[in-house]
């Protein structure tokens, strides 16, 4: 046995760290000294006086939702493809979105809708990659791996709670979900997932934050043992204060009581839950809300509705309406051509009707807060769907032309940008990309595009490099 095996603990730093970090420290927080160091320091450098948002709260409605039943309503379409939900006329004249947008048109002067989204290449007209394209707003066929637009995020602007990770998604549950990627960075920056169970249960909560095996008192004895190692050690070089502050942000987040608050939905107020609206998705948007208060950086509300008692193949139930998209109730009905198992019309309440309440709610209450301010909100989908209705008397995948909305962080409210043509197939103005929609993002929030970030062979990547800002939100 050799004299380190011998050596107590006490005696010896690497295993001293090595039992820290058998806590979860380092799995908690991902980021490795030599990641927090560069984070630091891109932080000072990358910041651009443009930038008006702090922190970036995106609902991802995934599955791929019709525009033309939504945000982009076509009367004149031929009445074979027609959309059998009538335009109504928001609160800003001449802004009109379909009926099933009836508590959304009400908040529309906060909103700037774009209706001229499309993909430039193909490729990502399925899900995943479609998934993939909207998370990182680089095309999934590049050369190299693009991380999510939040973890680029955190990678270059860090946290502002100590205590939360910097880039969460809620819930981060099955499919798609997976699709999230750290990329060429480190994968310290990846996302954290807070589960995908309904989030509507009283029982719902985050099981893997917190001290695992060790108690309270046991994770203090080994904080302490590491202080009194390093109180021998040179405490003046800027490895060491960066040691310091990575061990206090490991801390914070396994034994802060302000950790679990975060996502504890049970505190707030039943009236304002209800406003939210009854089950997963208004819960979802609900804690997308309560974790940019808490101040986390870049929260991601990625919804598709659970396995219940109600909805036992839940999983399903997402915006992929190949099949009777206007089912008043399950969309697996004789003559469905297979995908419709779970799946439930676009006008039942688990799909637009629990969306545009939830929603017109969130935008509501972020702007009672004061949230509006400083938090841009992005409505997302990985494309839309086809004009035309197929044979299953469903809509197919379209990326030609669809339709996304920002609020809040100095976005001028009340506009559409861009427009499709009269049956909503092609853009025919102002034509944009998910390229451009990530551009944005970065420009919001101050970060300087012409720094690239480095791989780990020292290749540079800029950020956004191939898109053009969205002008309008700005």
């Amino acid at each position: 046995m050799n004299d380190h095996a011998e050596k107590r603990p006490a005696d010896c730093p690497l295993a001293a760290r090595r039992m820290l970090l058998k806590t979860g420290m380092a799995g908690v927080l991902g980021a490795s000294l030599a990641d927090l160091l560069s984070a630091e320091a891109l932080a000072a450098e990358n910041k651009s006086p443009s930038g008006k948002a702090k922190n970036i709260l995106v609902v991802l409605e995934q599955g791929g939702m019709s525009h033309t039943d939504t945000w982009d309503p076509k009367p004149e379409v031929a009445a074979e493809h027609r959309s059998p939900f009538k335009p109504i006329q928001s609160n800003v004249p001449g802004i009109r979105f379909t009926e099933l947008l009836d508590k959304t048109a009400r908040v529309a002067d906060k909103l700037a809708v774009v209706r001229s989204m499309f993909h430039p290449k193909p490729g990502a007209n399925g899900h995943p990659k479609g998934t993939q394209y909207m998370l990182s707003g680089a095309h999934p066929g590049g050369p190299i791996e693009m991380p999510d637009i939040g973890s680029v995020v955190a990678r270059i602007q860090g946290t502002q709670a100590n205590y939360l990770p910097p880039y969460i998604m809620v819930p981060g549950n099955s499919e798609q979900a997976k699709e999230s990627r750290s990329g060429f960075l480190p994968a310290g920056f990846r996302v954290f997932k807070t589960g995908g169970r309904d989030l509507a249960d009283p029982k719902w909560k985050v099981d893997n934050l917190g001290l695992s095996q060790l108690t309270t008192e046991q994770f203090a004895e080994r904080r302490g043992l590491l202080s009194k190692l390093n109180a021998a050690r040179p405490s003046d070089s800027a490895e060491a204060a960066a040691m310091q502050m990575l061990r206090e942000r490991a801390a914070d987040m396994l034994t802060s009581p302000r950790t679990q608050a975060a996502f504890k939905l049970s505190d707030e107020p039943q009236k304002l839950r209800d406003r939210y609206g009854k089950g997963h998705r208004g819960s979802c948007y609900l804690l997308g809300r309560r974790l940019i208060e808490a101040g986390v950086r870049f929260v991601t509300v990625d919804v598709r509705w659970p396995k219940t008692k109600q909805f036992p193949k839940g999983t399903n139930l997402n915006w992929d309406h190949h099949d009777f998209i206007y089912a008043k109730g399950t969309c697996n009905l004789p003559g469905a051509g297979g995908g419709g198992a779970g799946r439930r019309g676009i006008a039942t309440w688990e799909m637009m009707g629990s969306t545009d309440q939830a929603f017109a709610a969130l935008i509501e209450d972020m702007h009672q807060r004061g949230l509006l301010k400083e938090t841009l909100v992005c409505f997302i989908t990985e494309f839309g769907r086809t004009p035309k209705i197929n044979k299953h008397k469903g809509r197919d995948h379209w990326t030609n032309a669809y339709s996304i909305a920002f609020a809040g962080a100095g976005v001028p409210g009340g506009q559409i940008i861009g427009r499709s043509d009269k049956v909503g197939g092609f853009v025919a103005e102002d034509p944009h990309t998910p390229e451009d929609y990530a551009a944005t993002v970065y420009q919001k929030l101050g970060i300087d595009r012409t720094r690239p970030l480095y791989t780990a062979n020292r290749r540079p990547v800029f950020l956004g490099h191939e898109g053009k800002l969205i002008s309008q939100v700005f």
